[in-house]
């Protein structure tokens, strides 16, 4: 079959946890059948934010060359496109848009990295319940921010405080997030590596991804590969959950637009 889907989050070696350049995940991607790829590594952050996870500012122009050095590589056979992941907290919309104006991306992804020292330090009490609403608040601002295609990752607090997790006890915060979310026509993630997180099962997990389906928000499917042997991995059992849920298609973005799939021709395109 035709090769139609694109796997539109992954990383390089510049956030400093990621091997494999953009054309060693391009080769993967055609092996599994994929019509392309959209390089999504982490953004660099204001006056060393977070640094020892993400690309330096002064390496900004280096990771734009290094994807289109793998485009034109691979022109023809697997269509290589330019994204970022950013990570969001109130208060660093300016500083993202800025940011943003700097190259023609395909596609943002917006994350908050509730594990992370910079947002513990800043937001966690110790109160495992405030600490899940907190994130969530944060979660439905960066949609409401207009500055992200999709959200990655949306359960991904559920590491932190993980015995105290219970997605059916916390309905109310995270129904009160999706219907914020919802409002804005941002997409949310199902990210398959969090099979291989603290809490092994993706993000997010099968109670939330029901309620995102009861109202309307478009999905997209990420495997978060930070080694190029993870492209489209798990992707089939993703559209397992997809359907449980009630979804019956999926979407990935190219020119910062959404473009719809059938899971049934999504399934069918893989290898």
């Amino acid at each position: 079959m035709t090769p139609i889907l694109y796997d539109t989050h992954m990383h390089t070696p510049l956030c400093k946890h990621a091997k494999g350049e953009p054309g060693d995940y391009a080769a993967v991607a055609e092996k599994r059948g994929l019509k392309g790829i959209v390089v999504t590594c982490h953004n660099p952050g204001p006056n060393g934010f977070s640094a020892r996870v993400r690309m330096e500012m002064a390496q900004f122009d280096e990771y734009v060359d290094m994807v289109e050095r793998a485009r034109q590589a691979w022109d023809g056979r697997v269509d290589v496109r330019l994204g970022l992941e950013c990570d969001y907290i109130p208060d660093m919309e300016p500083f993202l848009e800025t940011l943003l104006r700097r190259a023609d991306f395909h596609y943002v992804l917006g994350s908050v990295h509730p594990q992370l020292p910079y947002y513990r330090e800043q937001y966690d009490t110790g109160d495992p319940i405030a600490f899940y609403e907190t994130y969530f608040d944060h979660l439905a601002l960066a949609a409401e921010s207009g500055l992200f295609d999709a959200l990655a990752h949306p359960d991904l607090v559920k590491n932190v405080y993980h015995r105290e997790w219970d997605a059916a006890r916390l309905l109310d915060t995270i129904g009160r997030s999706l219907d914020r979310i919802a409002c804005t026509d941002v997409a949310l993630e199902l990210n398959t590596s969090g099979l291989h997180k603290t809490m092994r099962e993706m993000n997010p997990g099968p109670v939330m991804l029901r309620e995102m389906c009861t109202r309307h928000i478009p999905v997209v499917v990420g495997s978060d590969a930070h080694e190029p042997h993870r492209v489209a991995a798990d992707f089939g059992q993703a559209f397992d959950l997809l359907e449980m849920a009630g979804y019956e298609g999926v979407s990935f973005y190219l020119d910062r637009q959404r473009q719809p799939v059938s899971i049934s021709a999504a399934r069918a395109s893989l290898r």
